[in-house]
């Protein structure tokens, strides 16, 4: 915002135009940008189709069903559409605290003689865009199926972004009206970490009623009583009040070939006033809480948390007890962090509920093989799942450092030092995460032991592969001028790694495929189920080998990253 000043006329593309300006310059500074290019529209190219695909056969199925198919379809359509909202709330709640109220150039904008309401407007904005790009892109793919299955007219293409974007614009009022009101009774660092505590809890519970309800048996309408019951249930949960419910019928009813203006209009009316009550609330009520965001949050050390630490690490080196205290110590200081535990921690139970009930008791043979299979194959949903943890929270382990890495690189500790105490700080607390998905799994579904030995000793394996490869690649794509942490996973240097990580999990999976297979072959071919052993070693060697190169390579690549660095 420096430069000339601001007129008082200037509209919202002024007070966007710095934003705009930084993003290209970005874009355009950026190291390797054709190839990061490239490589990102590939991806995501990929995963649209991937959902597309997904969507267009369950749209085809539910078509096929004679006198509920369309009911399906705009069941499917409103669970779609409810789930974005309880995101969209969620997403812009957090969001709007940063935009409104702790973004750096807050104190040019408002010290700068601009209309309140155009403020608001120009922040809006920002946070719709922050907080929806995710759901927006996840939208494309599904209301394109859509318009295929149904064979529709470009019409309907238009009609679905002007559904899309009132639908977009509300969640986003209200997100920025909660935290207004929360900044004006609480300073905004400490509303920060309310508003996590309660997003994450509202999160969990989302999750885990939505999973425990179990919504794959509107696949299967021979599991109710009769054909009431299975009706009822499409009519639930959504409601006419909510704005999901609103789109979904404005996109339907043009599917169906009766157009209803009604819920669209109201859609928009609604959006537009909704917008309307918040620039009121923002000109009476933000100047006092952005004066109130000014406030610093009070940290304590946790004295009893020292102690304890202290006892664990009265073996180790005095260096490598302070750094890995204050790794420990940076990272339950930020709510946002730690609270995101509970989110895992539902996750995680509704991982193993998912195992728990598949339909796998066919008969004593094939419930052998299916059992078996399924339980080495969940070492690859484990590690995906062990990787997406660590994409969040080791991957930015360097970057967090942020602008106070020159003071470690001028004191006489090591960087290697540094690394190591950050990697054992991060392969811990995911073995605790890890060795669960393994284990509970495998003695609920009553595997084999040698399954449950081999799946289990991988997956420490595993384990410390990905730390090693979130944190090395987390250094050689580093950002230490963020704002906000949970930025850092969706950088390039992010999806680097979660391709690396998968790339890594179907090596191994591949290399221990074969000892697995013939072990299932023996005892499918009606003997006893043997271990041949040469399989077995060369396949456990390759997988040792591949994890010992994810492992050493990435930390040492790293190290010399960081050390060439010049702060």
């Amino acid at each position: 915002m420096s430069g000339s000043p601001l007129p008082r006329s200037a509209g919202m593309l002024w007070l966007l135009r710095p934003k705009i300006r930084t993003k290209i310059t970005r874009a355009r500074t950026s190291e390797g940008k054709l190839f990061k290019g490239l490589l990102l529209g590939f991806v995501g190219l990929f995963f649209w189709s991937l959902i597309f695909a997904v969507i267009f056969r369950m749209l085809l199925y539910f078509r096929g069903t004679q006198g509920i198919g369309d009911l399906l379809s705009s069941k499917l359509l409103g669970i779609a559409f409810i789930t974005f909202l309880m995101i969209l709330i969620l997403s812009n709640i957090i969001t709007a605290l940063s935009t409104f109220f702790l973004s750096e150039d807050l104190e040019l904008v408002v010290a700068a003689p601009v209309q309140a309401e155009k403020v608001y407007a120009a922040r809006l904005i920002e946070t719709v865009i922050d907080s929806s790009w995710m759901v927006g892109l996840m939208a494309v793919p599904l209301l394109t199926a859509y318009g295929a299955v149904y064979a529709t007219d470009w019409k309907y293409y238009i009609l679905a972004i002007a559904t899309v974007i009132p639908f977009l614009i509300i969640p986003a009022v209200i997100g920025s009206g909660i935290t207004l009101l929360l900044v004006n009774v609480f300073p905004a660092r400490r509303t920060r970490d309310l508003l996590a505590l309660i997003g994450l809890f509202a999160a969990a519970g989302v999750v885990a009623m939505f999973r425990f309800l179990r919504p794959e048996r509107l696949m299967r309408p021979e599991e109710f009583r009769d054909l009431v019951d299975f009706v009822a249930v499409l009519r639930t949960p959504t409601s006419v009040w909510l704005p999901n419910e609103w789109a979904a019928d404005a996109l339907m009813t043009y599917l169906g070939g009766f157009f209803d203006w009604f819920p669209f209009l109201f859609l928009w009316s609604t959006a537009a006033a909704f917008f309307v009550f918040g620039a009121w609330m923002h000109r009476r009520f933000y100047q006092a809480g952005f004066s109130r965001a000014q406030e610093g949050a009070e940290v304590q050390e946790g004295r009893e948390r020292s102690a304890v630490l202290d006892r664990l690490l009265k073996n180790a080196t005095p260096s490598t007890r302070g750094l890995v205290s204050k790794e420990i110590r940076i990272f339950f200081r930020d709510t946002t962090q730690w609270s995101q535990l509970i989110l895992l921690g539902v996750l995680v139970a509704v991982y193993v509920y998912n195992i728990t009930v598949l339909p796998l008791y066919t008969g004593e043979e094939v419930s052998f093989l299916l059992i078996n299979v399924v339980s080495f194959l969940n070492l690859g949903l484990a590690g995906f799942v062990v990787a997406a943890i660590a994409a969040r929270f080791v991957f930015p382990a360097m970057s967090i450092e942020g602008r106070m890495m020159w003071l470690l690189r001028s004191s006489p500790l090591d960087v290697r030092q540094l690394f190591w105490s950050k990697y054992w700080v991060g392969t811990v607390p995911l073995l605790v995460v890890a060795l669960p998905l393994i284990v509970v799994t495998n003695i609920v579904l009553e595997a084999s032991m040698f399954i449950l030995v081999l799946t289990t000793v991988t997956m420490i394996g595993i384990t410390f592969a990905l730390t090693a490869l979130a944190l090395g690649l987390g250094a050689l794509y580093p950002n230490y001028d963020t704002e906000n942490v949970a930025e850092i996973p969706t950088s390039f240097g992010g999806l680097l790694f979660m391709m690396s990580a998968v790339t890594y999990l179907a090596g191994v999976v591949v290399l221990e495929a074969w000892p697995v297979y013939l072990f299932l072959q023996s005892r499918m071919q009606g003997g006893e189920a043997q271990v041949s052993m040469t399989p077995l070693i060369l396949g456990v060697s390759g997988a040792a080998l591949l994890t010992g190169l994810a492992v050493f390579v990435p930390l040492n690549a790293g190290v010399k990253r960081v050390r060439s660095i010049d702060f």
